[in-house]
């Protein structure tokens, strides 16, 4: 073990790992953010209250138990870049140090404690292709190391690719995505409570689709949690 810290410190010298936010040099005990960005990230604390902004989206919409996010993305601000890195620049290892810091808050105030499946919302094959990944499955990854509950990416999946979502008003975006999920192996969702995985949340339209179609699914539940909440 020493010799392997011993090894990790020579490699950090040369080659020093930064901070994704602030890009300042990490300790060995620092995951993906600095000790400075982790403590200032301005998280939403919506786990502690059952009528947040998130739980909000989906009123009147589509029956959803409880739902969160770790904390809000502002446009321009410094923890934009974390979701950048993780959908775009190929950095998984963002999404699941994230997931796990999002799974430990969940775990600590109860919120997963009746949850039996984590699933991330679903790219279409020919997107994930070109990505080399889903996003949201990294999350997934993050919140089960912590928690032990298993991961799903196999029964809901999307069939209908279609355009970015990006300036789309709520009622485009719904319409682009109402038909894009389907579920493969229904009886895997049977009698489950679902905690639906995405990166942001904007209007809640993409995770509303999957999660009415989850529904279709005989005594199944779904909630909702996300890294991130767009705020203006």
């Amino acid at each position: 073990m020493m010799i392997k810290e011993f090894i990790i410190d020579f490699i950090r010298l040369f080659f020093p790992v930064t901070c994704s936010v602030c890009h300042k040099n990490l300790s060995k005990n620092e995951g993906v953010l600095c000790s400075s960005c982790y403590f200032n990230m301005p998280r939403t604390r919506f786990h502690n209250d059952e009528n947040n902004a998130v739980c909000q989206l989906f009123w009147g919409r589509v029956k959803i138990e409880k739902a969160t996010a770790l904390f809000y993305y502002f446009k321009h601000s410094k923890y934009q870049s974390l979701i950048h890195q993780l959908k775009y620049k190929g950095k998984t290892d963002v999404g699941q140090e994230l997931g796990k810091m999002l799974g430990g808050e969940l775990l600590r105030s109860g919120f997963l404690k009746d949850i039996d499946v984590l699933v991330p919302v679903p790219l279409h094959p020919k997107k994930e292709k070109k990505r080399g990944y889903n996003q949201s499955f990294y999350i997934c990854k993050g919140i089960s190391e912590v928690s032990g509950i298993p991961i799903d990416s196999n029964t809901l999946v999307r069939n209908v690719y279609t355009e970015t979502q990006t300036k789309r008003n709520r009622n485009d975006r719904y319409c682009n995505v109402k038909d894009a999920f389907s579920n493969k192996h229904s009886e895997n969702f049977s009698s489950k409570h679902i905690l639906l995985i995405d990166d942001v949340v904007t209007t809640g339209a993409t995770l509303e689709s999957c999660s009415n179609k989850i529904l279709e699914i005989a005594n199944s539940k779904v909630s909702i949690a996300s890294l991130a909440v767009a705020s203006n």
